[in-house]
């Protein structure tokens, strides 16, 4: 899985689609303005209009004549409409609307705005230097443009506070925006790490199946050749005898191909010896299997409806076995104490089950570390043997490993 796969995981789409000019994005063309955008950029015009004519009534409170308070309002509605490019140019809007609002306390609303975009949009340095010029401007104002209602100690106090409101208003929702991109980012990183390690388990899988295709044809090619060393080097040998060793021949080759076309094998663990011509694991040595997680203090029921487990495929009866053993070996690091039932029915011609379900466990389980590469690892085996195998919870809080495996008439 790739980013441009998933174009909404990109840290710019992350940060919001009233965030387009982030810090190192410069030169990338804006995206169309989303309904989040209209909404958010109108209910913002909305209160720097309120606050705006809150000050143009002061305004003429303060005894200024018809013509100033007209200026004052016609520069207050220019500053609330110079809002709508606050994301493009936020340092400058706002140093400008600082300038205005020293002469026109009309556009403190405006001013108050641009300084939480810029908050919003700019790391802290910038926003400082602006800030503190804003605070510089509100003394200004404080003394060219008094408020009658207010002495000049309370007008500094009251532009200090607000200033510092929106600023840090403004830097809480941006630190809060950084989050999310992180915790995003962090998600789509632990995803693709999950999915590489599921490929690692998917391949390692199929390397182990190649070798034990050796360990499996081992054997029978090597009966294969000591039959075919004895008629070359006996030709004068009896009928009967050659005819037993055709037959030997041709069953072994028949038996390796079947192996070769199901192309089926046995996940070995790191560790264990090549030990080629070992005997494999079939669906006979199941109760050996079963026998050997008693011993070791497990409760464990075998369902075993196969009559002849011989009959079974061998290759059939090795993915049966593992099965079985990744199962056990799962109940009693996850589920101890519980009783494990095996069943295995089905007859040629309409496949072979398998299934190992264990119950929710008693009480407190101590956590085990497990990777779940083991199922990953039989899951592909029953694929590849053409198959299936499903696993997961229960709903009595129990765990459940159910494989199918075709099984020719």
């Amino acid at each position: 899985m790739t980013r441009t796969e998933y174009p909404w995981l990109l840290p710019s789409a992350m940060a919001g689609p009233s965030d387009p000019d982030r810090p190192g994005d410069g030169g990338r063309a804006r995206p169309r303005r989303t309904v989040r955008d209209w909404v958010v950029d109108i209910l913002l015009f909305v209160f720097a209009a309120i606050i705006g004519m809150l000050a143009a009534e002061t305004s003429q409170q303060a005894g200024n004549t018809d013509l100033v308070v007209f200026a004052d309002q016609l520069v207050g509605a220019v500053a609330c409409c110079a809002l709508w490019v606050r994301r493009r140019a936020p340092v400058g809007l706002a140093v400008a609307l600082i300038v205005v609002c020293v002469l026109v306390p009309v556009a403190a609303g405006a001013l108050l705005v641009s300084l939480f975009s810029l908050a919003v949009h700019r790391p802290f340095k910038p926003v400082a230097i602006v800030g503190a010029l804003a605070v510089a401007g509100s003394v200004v104002q404080a003394a060219v443009r008094p408020d009658p209602g207010m002495s000049f100690l309370a007008s500094v106090i009251a532009g200090l506070v607000l200033i510092l409101l929106m600023t840090g208003w403004g830097m809480l929702v941006r630190s809060r925006r950084q989050l999310v991109v992180a915790l995003r980012e962090r998600a789509h990183r632990a995803e693709t790490e999950a999915e590489l390690r599921a490929e690692q388990a998917q391949r390692l899988a199929r390397e182990a199946i190649a070798r034990e295709m050796h360990d499996v044809l081992a054997h029978r090619l090597t009966l294969l050749s000591v039959h075919a060393g004895a008629l070359e080097f006996r030709p004068d040998a009896p009928p009967a005898e050659v005819a037993r060793a055709a037959g030997v021949i041709r069953d072994s080759a028949h038996e390796a191909l079947q192996d070769l076309r199901e192309i089926i094998g046995v996940l070995r663990a790191p560790g264990e010896g090549d030990g080629a011509d070992r005997p494999q694991p079939t669906l006979a040595t199941l109760e050996s299997l079963v026998a050997e997680s008693r011993d070791a203090g497990m409760k464990v029921t075998l369902d075993n409806r196969i009559n002849d487990p011989d009959a079974v495929p061998a290759a059939i009866g090795r993915t049966v076995y593992r099965i079985a053993q990744e199962g056990l070996t799962n109940a009693r690091k996850h589920a101890p104490g519980t009783e494990v039932t095996v069943a295995v029915v089905g007859g040629p011609g309409s496949g072979l089950t398998v299934d190992v379900d264990n119950p929710a466990p008693l009480g407190e389980v101590p956590k085990v570390p497990g990777s779940g590469q083991g199922l990953i690892g039989l899951t592909e085996r029953a694929t590849l043997a053409g198959g299936r195998l499903e696993h997961g919870a229960t709903g009595d809080g129990g765990f459940r490993v159910r494989a199918w495996l075709p099984w020719a008439a």
